[in-house]
């Protein structure tokens, strides 16, 4: 659902192989009002790349801040701070440019179902092998965690009462917080609208009543939607779909004959070396040639978005484009 209001630039699949200044040269939107709907589009691709979307920016107005913003596209609070580093989360100011991320490496996992990728805070869902549409999602706070693996779908429910375990009811009570044995549906649930239980199933994807925290690590372990975002992708998930939750802070893959790369890590976190983020079965394969100040240019400024890092000898002048990020 988009607001009718509101003017974007969203260049089409044609020119997603322009170089990055090009892809995001040209004039800005201009936001004259926002809302917060589901606004995720598909995003299709060819079966041999791993690099898909568009980013694309936006001019703010004196009434939203940077996670209005980042909330009306379908984007959280840490990927917009990380991709907009010189903006004031709370005041862009009036005509500021603001990017919208909407630029990703797929995670290297099976091309279906539910895919989770816990340090971007995203999630994938494959509509089909070619088709993805992709989600911020508010991931574990320090002290708790969420599995890795592959898991299934085993339960919806909708306007879900929350049963906290004993762990969390700890949790709150150590900040003086006393829980209830079971807080019922409501606008104060923080379930939300909608909950997908996991095959784990002390684990879920669900709703929030705090959405502002969603593009965060700030759950007990659970995976946060968007209250919009659950409720458009829950009708579309049967029971038993396949959801793979993984750790991948550096993405690296193809789009056409240029290799790109992805960083994610929290604040503070020391990225590995250069040459331990390129698979050596790209950086030793024939005819590849990686840019290896490009990939520690990435590592150094961990934008969240794909940096342009290397491509395949004979391509046309992959190695004279500029990146933008």
């Amino acid at each position: 659902m988009h607001d009718e209001n509101l003017i974007r630039r969203r260049p089409g699949s044609a020119k997603r192989r322009r170089t990055a200044s090009a892809l995001l040269g040209g004039a800005c939107a201009l936001l004259l009002g926002l809302s917060a709907g589901a606004n995720t589009e598909p995003m299709r691709f060819n079966p041999t790349d791993s690099v898909v979307g568009t980013p694309f920016y936006v001019k703010s107005d004196a009434e939203h801040t940077l996670l209005d913003i980042g909330r009306h596209y379908g984007y959280g609070h840490d990927e917009m701070q990380q991709a907009n580093p010189k903006v004031d989360t709370w005041l862009p100011g009036e005509g500021t440019d603001v990017m919208v991320p909407q630029f990703h490496v797929l995670p290297n996992t099976p091309r279906e179902g539910i895919v989770i990728n816990l340090p971007e805070k995203r999630l994938y869902f494959y509509s089909s092998p070619t088709t993805v549409e992709s989600f911020a999602v508010g991931t574990a706070r320090e002290g708790w965690s969420t599995p890795t693996g592959s898991f299934s779908i085993i339960e919806k429910r909708e306007n879900p009462t929350w049963t906290p375990p004993a762990s969390i009811r700890a949790d709150y009570a150590k900040r003086g917080i006393e829980l209830p044995a079971v807080v019922p549906a409501g606008p104060e649930n923080p379930l939300g609208s909608h909950a997908l239980r996991l095959s784990n199933p002390s684990y879920l994807i669900h709703g929030t009543s705090k959405p502002w925290g969603v593009g965060m690590p700030v759950s007990a372990g659970c995976t946060r939607m968007y209250p919009e975002d659950i409720a458009a992708l829950f009708p579309r998930v049967p029971t038993g779909t396949t959801v793979r939750i993984v750790d991948q802070p550096y993405k690296v893959g193809w789009l056409g004959n240029q290799l790109y790369m992805e960083v994610h890590l929290e604040e503070g976190e020391q990225p590995r070396a250069a040459r331990d983020v390129i698979p050596a079965s790209i950086a030793n394969a024939d005819g590849v040639v990686v840019d290896w100040d490009e990939v520690n240019r990435a590592l150094e400024e961990r934008s969240g978005l794909p940096r342009l890092v290397g491509g395949r000898q004979g391509a046309k002048s992959w190695h004279r484009l500029d990146s933008v990020f």
